[in-house]
């Protein structure tokens, strides 16, 4: 009997299996075109963003940008260090190095005075974390979980993870957006070893929402249900901004986000702006962006140029540039370092940041969570930010796109059928 032969037969059949269930889709996809109804302006829209799609638009909010590690990370750790009751912390990437130590610290020396400190790491994500900085977290109190780890029993999920980057302190201040604990995005975008990046600062009733998100993932992992005034506590208006916290996962509604970010497209009259650092739309995606050209929408994206850690992933987007471009869709890379912004800016009015990447992996296989701020002002503040981003970006126009070499052209081609599964 060769043995080999029967090892190699299982070994395959385990792997056809596993890419099978990773990729086969649990629900009905998404197929039918969302028509264009109403305007951004429209009271139907945010019934529609409310009420169809997601949790309550609430009001009485403040959400700020923070520019880059040099003011995210200051600003994460100083609320860390004010908390009295709570931290909960779920984020994708976590890796050892000086930024995580500093996180490790501030979170343990709050358990160690007595604060409820939750930290859920995703399995993958913070594999390049060092053990002892876990077992710091834990000697101090910190109750530290990673989610989904990889088990034999367990393959088919091996493609959903929690690509949320969530904290909330004491149940009324969150932070969102692309930031990981890493040091490439410690600095202020200043060379390719430190990444431009936006995370943001929000406070008022949205905040249980965000609280809530993190808790699912947290029952899910651990089966434990936090709950109480601790965590959530009467929280009261800090600004004037309408908000919700919008999330998607695979086994709960994982078409949502991609419905959100379609039903906000298709809804746009004036202009659509978007910083994607992975922008691998689908035929849905595209087909929408091209179609808010045609009405007269002016559309901008801003994505990371050849400093790009994902070189596979940058081919099969210039891959799937052309109808886009032929459509008159501004597409522009930026040049100095890697660009992992992910924010949507609609008609000035409605703007959507946090973890969700323009591409399939975000819409349809990651748990995801984005903060929806309905305000002019606080759209027109990051209109400026991104304008800013534009300046150091370059343009790319179709004759530029037609004229790449064929070498090009190949390895583009090749890697956009594998858009699906990237």
């Amino acid at each position: 009997m060769n043995f080999k032969i029967i090892f190699g037969t299982i070994f395959a059949t385990l792997l056809l299996t596993l890419l099978v269930v990773n990729f086969a889709p649990g629900e009905k996809k998404l197929k039918t075109e969302i028509t264009h109804l109403y305007s951004v302006d429209d009271p139907q829209f945010l019934k529609s963003m409310g009420l169809l799609l997601g949790p309550s638009i609430l009001q009485g909010n403040q959400a700020t940008e923070l520019l880059n590690g040099d003011q995210i990370f200051p600003a994460m750790l100083a609320s860390i260090r004010s908390a009295k009751k709570t931290v909960l912390f779920e984020t994708y990437i976590y890796w050892s190095g000086e930024i995580g130590d500093q996180f490790a610290q501030a979170l343990a020396e709050r358990a160690r005075a007595g604060v409820k400190v939750h930290v859920l790491m995703d399995w993958i994500g913070s594999g390049k974390i060092e053990a002892s900085v876990i077992d710091k977290m834990k000697e101090a109190g910190v109750e530290v979980e990673r989610y989904h780890p990889l088990r034999w029993y367990n393959l088919g999920r091996i493609n959903n993870r929690t690509h949320r980057k969530l904290l909330i302190v004491d149940g009324a201040t969150g932070f969102t957006g692309g930031v990981g604990i890493a040091p490439l995005w410690t600095g202020n975008a200043q060379d390719p070893d430190h990444w431009r990046d936006s995370h943001f600062k929000v406070q008022g009733p949205v905040v249980s929402q965000m609280q809530s998100v993190m808790l699912d993932n947290w029952v899910k992992t651990t089966g434990r249900v936090l709950h109480g005034v601790d965590y959530f506590p009467m929280v009261p208006a800090a600004g004037n901004q309408a908000a919700q916290v919008f999330s998607s996962s695979p086994s709960s509604g994982s078409e949502s986000m991609l419905m959100m970010y379609l039903i906000a497209i298709t809804a746009a009259t004036r202009s659509i702006d978007i910083s994607s650092s992975y922008f691998v739309p689908d035929d849905m995606t595209g087909d929408a962006l091209v179609a808010a050209v045609r009405r007269g929408v002016k559309v901008r994206l801003i994505m990371p140029g050849a400093k790009m850690d994902a070189e596979t992933v940058r081919r099969a987007s210039r891959g799937l540039w052309g109808p886009l471009l032929e459509a008159g869709v501004q597409i522009h890379e930026y040049q100095p370092t890697m660009y992992h912004c992910k924010v949507m800016i609609v008609d000035g009015m409605m703007t959507s940041v946090g973890s969700t990447n323009f591409d399939v992996r975000s819409f349809r296989l990651n748990d995801e969570a984005n903060l929806n701020i309905y305000d002019v002002a606080f759209a027109a503040r990051q209109t400026q930010v991104f304008e800013a981003d534009l300046i150091k970006s370059r343009r790319i126009t179709l004759a530029q796109w037609e004229a790449r070499p064929q070498s090009e052209k190949l390895k583009e081609w090749l890697a956009a059928k594998l858009a699906p599964l990237l």
